[in-house]
C-alpha cells in the first residue's frame, strides 16, 4: 500500500487531526492573548481583595488565569465536536444548533455571577467606608445586605439566561424577607422605639455632649450619644439610657 492510498483512506482522520492541532494551539494563543488583555484593563486590580479573587488564590490560580483559560476551553470543545463531525461520529448539524443556543447563554450567565459577586464585594466595601462615621455596631448589617442583594440579583439573570423560572424564586425570596423584617419588629420593637427615638435626637438636638440633663430619675452630663442609647455620666458613674426614655419621660436641661 503507498503513501497515496494511505492518505486517501484515511483523509477523515487525518483531518480529524488536522483540526484538532489547530484548535488547540489557537485556543492556547487567544488564552495567551486574553489574559494579557484583561490584564492590560486593570481586571487584576479591580478584582483584588474580592472573595472571587481570594476563592481563586485559594486553588491557586486567579480570576484572570479562570477567565483567560475559559475562552481557551471553548476553542477547545468547538475543535474536539469539529473533529467528530469530520469523522461522522457525531451529527453536526443538531449539534451545532445546540451549541448556539445553548453555550453562549452559559458563558453569558458565568460571567454575570463572576462579575455580580465582584460588583458585590465593591459595593459592600464601598457602603461600609460612607457608614464609618456612625457609632451603631447594627449599621454594620446593612454593607453585607447590599452585597448579598446584589448577588442575588445576578445569579437571578445567570439563571434566566440559562431558562430557569426565576419568579417563583422571587416570590420565595420575598415572602421569607417579610416574615423576616415582621419577626424582627415584633422581637425588637423597643430597639425600634429607641432608634425611632434617636433619629429624632440627632435631627433636632434637644440636648448635645456637655449639656448636664436629666432623663427620668437618670441626671448627670451627655458623654456620647447615638441612635439608640445616650450615655450620661454623674460623679463618675456611667448611665446608659434607651433613647425610648426621652419619649417616655421627656428630658430636663439642668444648668
Amino acid at each position: 500500500m503507498d503513501l497515496q492510498t494511505l492518505v486517501t483512506e484515511n483523509v477523515d482522520s487525518l483531518l480529524a487531526l488536522g483540526v484538532l492541532v489547530v484548535g488547540f494551539v489557537a485556543g492556547y494563543v487567544i488564552g495567551r492573548v486574553n489574559a494579557g488583555l484583561l490584564r492590560a484593563v486593570g481586571v487584576p486590580e479591580a478584582v483584588e481583595g474580592t472573595s472571587v479573587e481570594r476563592t481563586a488564590r485559594r486553588f491557586g490560580t486567579s480570576i484572570v488565569s479562570v477567565l483567560a483559560h475559559l475562552s481557551s476551553w471553548i476553542i477547545y470543545a468547538v475543535a474536539i465536536v469539529l473533529a467528530l463531525a469530520v469523522t461522522d461520529l457525531v451529527d453536526l448539524r443538531a449539534l451545532w444548533y445546540r451549541l448556539v443556543g445553548y453555550v453562549p447563554a452559559v458563558v453569558f450567565a458565568a460571567a454575570v455571577l463572576v462579575f455580580g459577586v465582584i460588583i458585590g464585594d465593591k459595593a459592600e466595601v464601598v457602603v461600609s467606608e460612607r457608614l464609618r462615621g456612625v457609632k451603631v455596631p447594627e449599621i454594620g448589617v446593612i454593607p453585607l445586605a447590599v452585597k448579598y442583594v446584589i448577588v442575588f440579583v445576578a445569579v437571578l439573570v445567570a439563571l434566566g439566561q440559562l431558562g430557569v423560572a426565576t419568579l417563583p424564586i422571587v416570590l420565595i425570596f420575598a415572602a421569607c424577607i417579610l416574615a423576616l423584617i415582621a419577626f424582627t419588629a415584633i422581637a425588637t420593637k423597643d430597639l425600634l422605639t429607641s432608634a425611632a427615638a434617636g433619629v429624632y435626637i440627632l435631627l433636632r438636638q434637644p440636648y448635645g455632649i456637655g449639656d448636664r440633663v436629666r432623663i427620668g430619675e437618670t441626671s448627670g452630663i451627655v458623654q456620647e450619644m447615638d441612635v439608640f442609647v445616650t450615655h450620661v455620666e454623674d460623679d463618675g458613674i456611667e448611665h446608659v439610657v434607651p433613647n425610648a426614655h426621652v419619649f417616655e419621660y421627656g428630658v430636663v436641661k439642668e444648668r
